[in-house]
């Protein structure tokens, strides 16, 4: 699962992952587990994702990090923003308007004096997104780029021989090896797929909140 993947979808205009609405476990949850309101989320692989809409229309500030250039046209063109668009280093670019910024690049791409300090990260669609060993990567690196910042972590549960991802499954003690070195970890909600994933296979969705155990410095 490499960038040309994700970039072909988006060129071919396959975005059926793409969400018609904000997803409900924001709307519901989002502002009672945030320490700071309207503090800075950061949102891996945003794609041209509603949520970041509803997170702006609550006062958040948005940082976004996404490898299609088109995706981010779209995102912005939607939000009715027209972006300041400035380039850094290794091809990464920056597409920014108030209260927003958004990084088109690979996020490995991205260093932790890019990104600047973040309060929250809103993973929705990242971590599903990727097979096990570069979900392993990802999140050491998100870990070490968002310096431990708190997570709002969205994850699919199904039998993964039964069904090929993306959506990846990623189960309960995926989470707590990935990510219980650094975080103290919460169950919020774990829900069934209406309809199942893809459409086809029985699954839950599992809602969690990681709480820093140490800021890094």
């Amino acid at each position: 699962m490499d960038a040309e993947f994700w970039l072909a979808k988006w060129k071919r205009n396959e975005t059926g992952f793409h969400a018609l609405h904000p997803h409900p476990a924001l709307v519901t949850y989002f502002s009672g587990l945030c320490a700071v309101r309207g503090g800075c989320v950061f949102v891996p692989l945003c794609g041209k994702s509603l949520d970041i809409h509803w997170l702006l229309k609550n006062n958040y500030r948005v940082i976004g990090v996404e490898l299609s250039h088109l995706a981010v046209e779209q995102l912005f063109a939607e939000l009715g923003i027209h972006p300041v668009i400035s380039h850094l280093p290794a091809g990464v670019v920056v597409f920014e308007g108030v209260n927003i910024r958004v990084f088109v690049a690979d996020i490995f791409a991205l260093t932790p004096d890019m990104l600047g300090p973040v309060d929250i990260v809103y993973d929705r669609a990242a971590l599903v997104a990727l097979p096990a060993p570069m979900a392993a990567r990802y999140a050491r690196h998100l870990t070490q780029l968002t310096k431990c910042a708190d997570q709002f972590l969205v994850c699919v549960e199904y039998d993964q021989e039964r069904l090929s991802g993306p959506p990846f499954a990623v189960m309960a003690q995926d989470v707590e090896r990935y990510y219980a070195q650094d975080y103290t970890i919460a169950s919020i909600d774990r829900s069934p797929v209406a309809n199942g994933i893809k459409g086809k296979e029985p699954g839950y969705e599992h809602i969690w909140f990681l709480h820093s155990v140490e800021k890094k410095v």
